[in-house]
């Protein structure tokens, strides 16, 4: 009998913590390269920040913003996933079947919200340094 992967905990981990990749490690286990591609932002930011020091901290922190709105949509595609499908996809093996709740429901508004006011937050940012030099912040 294999563990059984829980879709609402696996949205919250992708909600909380996608940014690091900690979803798809719980899913796929320690040598997914997706998850292993979230927590390579980390080097990359510090790699910016170590080969020139940005005007603005913007670009610094761009590789981890990225990841992190990347985490978002991945726990809105996990969350939207049918029960039948996830246990299909994620625990063949397993007795037990996935019946999702209401915090499920809760846990896709709350990353509808966050990641669109961060989507939107970024892009504004992004495009006030490209066309204003930071003009506006």
């Amino acid at each position: 009998m294999s563990n059984h992967k829980n879709k609402t905990l696996a949205t919250a981990l992708a909600f909380a913590v996608g940014g690091l990749g900690v979803h798809r490690f719980y899913l796929r286990g320690c040598v997914d390269r997706l998850g292993l591609l979230h927590i390579c932002s980390l080097p990359v930011a510090g790699m910016i920040y170590g080969i020139g020091h940005a005007p603005n901290p913007f670009w610094t922190l761009l590789p981890i913003f990225i990841s992190c709105i990347v985490g978002f949509i991945e726990a809105l595609v996990i969350g939207l996933t049918p029960d039948e499908k996830w246990d299909a996809k994620f625990n063949p093996a397993s007795s037990r079947k996935s019946h999702s709740h209401w915090i499920l429901a809760v846990l896709l508004v709350l990353t509808m919200l966050v990641g669109a006011t961060s989507v939107i937050a970024m892009l504004s940012r992004l495009f006030d340094l490209l066309w204003t030099g930071g003009a506006y912040g």
